[in-house]
């Protein structure tokens, strides 16, 4: 029974027999993403004390500056899966390709695999803006016993068993669901634990928020333009108010608890969109329909794209049910 301010450990515990595969190891896993998370809540509130900001001087695979806060952040995340023993495959996006783990007491035993990113909105660690981890878990589809491959990751997102985010910002939350509903936790920095403090979190079926990066707006297709218009119309209760962070799990985080709508739309300048499907848009969309929202990449609903490769990009589009709808109908005029 859910009760507001028990332990993230506790709320797992009793919980987890209405997981459909509960076995333990799914508790396992999230406890290993708690772990990390509070590791990289702790360098995060360092930035500006140590040397942890500003750029790292590689690139990642999607040829975008690593911070120095990103490889601190991948490694954290890579080390305490790997070393709990809790997943066969991880793959980042910050890394090239998936990484395989064989179990420590036989070979690859374990049967979930873990794609992250590890710290989404990083390029605002050095102005004291609110960043992110996001993270998607899915079932391998390949014999377990045998190394994991690429199909087991590329899986839609409707095979997610469990999905999530940490905001770290003026308290560090937890939020994730395992398909029966959303659930946020905040961190007692004094004592290192999660307290359920957002039980049940739904989006309000209506919002007045539009989170896009209205500077690409010339760039944008014109059923997006004609929404944004229509956003900044004066009528019944418009013009909504445009609020636009660039960090995704901020911007979704704010937007699930006000009502609004988030967009990324695909433009002239980044013909396939500039999200990930498997590192942002897959998780955020499975928490968004668990919180009573919508989640498309345009006509189609985000987690039944197929997946073909690891750094897949789409156009993203989630929130409030009934804002997206309206956008639905401005996208319909030009299909």
């Amino acid at each position: 029974m859910t009760r507001k301010h028990q332990t993230l450990g506790e709320f797992i515990i009793e919980n987890q027999t209405s997981f459909q595969y509960s076995s333990g190891e799914l508790s396992k896993l999230i406890n290993a993403i708690r772990l990390a998370a509070k590791v990289v809540n702790h360098e995060v509130n360092k930035a500006g004390l140590v040397d942890v900001i500003g750029a790292a001087g590689d690139t990642n695979i999607q040829g975008e500056d690593q911070q120095k806060l990103d490889v601190f952040a991948n490694d954290k995340f890579i080390s305490t899966l790997t070393n709990r023993d809790v997943v066969c495959g991880i793959a980042s996006e910050e890394e090239d390709s998936f990484i395989s783990i064989n179990s420590n007491d036989e070979q690859h035993q374990n049967k979930y695999v873990v794609l992250i990113d590890p710290l989404d909105g990083s390029s605002n660690i050095d102005v004291n803006v609110s960043v992110g981890t996001i993270f998607s878990i899915y079932r391998r589809i390949t014999p377990v016993g045998t190394p994991v491959q690429l199909e087991d990751f590329l899986q839609p997102g409707h095979q997610q068993v469990a999905a999530g985010y940490v905001v770290y910002g003026t308290s560090t939350m937890l939020v994730y669901t395992t398909g029966d509903g959303v659930n946020g936790f905040t961190l007692n920095p004094a004592l290192g634990t999660f307290y359920l403090s957002h039980p049940n979190m739904q989006f309000p079926e209506d919002g007045k928020i539009y989170s896009v990066n209205e500077g690409n707006y010339v760039h944008f297709l014109q059923g997006v333009k004609d929404y944004i218009k229509y956003c900044q119309q004066e009528e019944g209760d418009r013009p909504y108010t445009s609020r636009y962070i660039g960090s995704l799990v901020s911007d979704f985080h704010r937007n699930m608890i006000k009502g609004g709508i988030y967009m990324y739309p695909k433009s002239s300048v980044t013909e396939s969109g500039k999200l990930r499907l498997l590192y942002e848009c897959n998780p955020m969309a499975f928490l968004a329909e668990q919180a009573n929202g919508i989640a498309i990449g345009g006509k189609t609903r985000i987690m039944d794209i197929q997946p073909t490769e690891l750094h897949q990009r789409v156009p993203f589009f989630c929130g409030s049910k009934n804002m997206v709808k309206k956008l639905q109908e401005f996208l319909a005029k030009y299909q």
